[in-house]
């Protein structure tokens, strides 16, 4: 995609929601975007400035994967949540950082990967087993 174009892409089609983690320590519900078809995918949270604290982007898969993602054009540290088709966190990837194109990979089948602002995992203390709910994984 070229970096112009895709500066000035608008922001349409990605369907918004909420989802909740449950951690050891307490439930945390999150704003959504949603990214389903391979376009939004591919254009994820590419060339955005800021992201509110308590919002996210929820890549949902067509089927459990080795998902791999990167920060290509991506301005703003992220922590990305890889999330099992059960709802469950298979792993997390802390503070990536900005326009980095080194692959991060899930360590387990993933049917989805959420991305948070960096520090996020850090300050609610998600950890590996914790659960997610939404209705991409059958729960609300």
């Amino acid at each position: 995609m070229n970096f112009a174009a895709a500066q000035t892409k608008p922001r349409e089609g990605f369907p918004t929601g909420t989802l909740t983690i449950q951690t050891a320590t307490g439930t945390n519900r999150l704003s959504i975007e949603v990214a389903r078809t391979p376009e939004q995918q591919q254009f994820g949270l590419m060339f955005r400035n800021k992201l509110p604290a308590d919002a996210g982007m929820l890549f949902i898969y067509d089927r459990p994967m080795r998902l791999s993602m990167w920060m290509k054009n991506t301005l703003i540290p992220l922590d990305m949540i890889f999330i099992g088709a059960d709802g469950r966190i298979v792993d997390v990837a802390e503070r990536r950082i900005p326009l980095s194109v080194e692959p991060i990979y899930s360590s387990g089948l993933a049917l989805a990967v959420l991305e948070v602002n960096g520090g996020t995992i850090s300050r609610l203390g998600i950890k590996p087993g914790d659960r997610v709910l939404h209705d991409a994984f059958g729960s609300p």
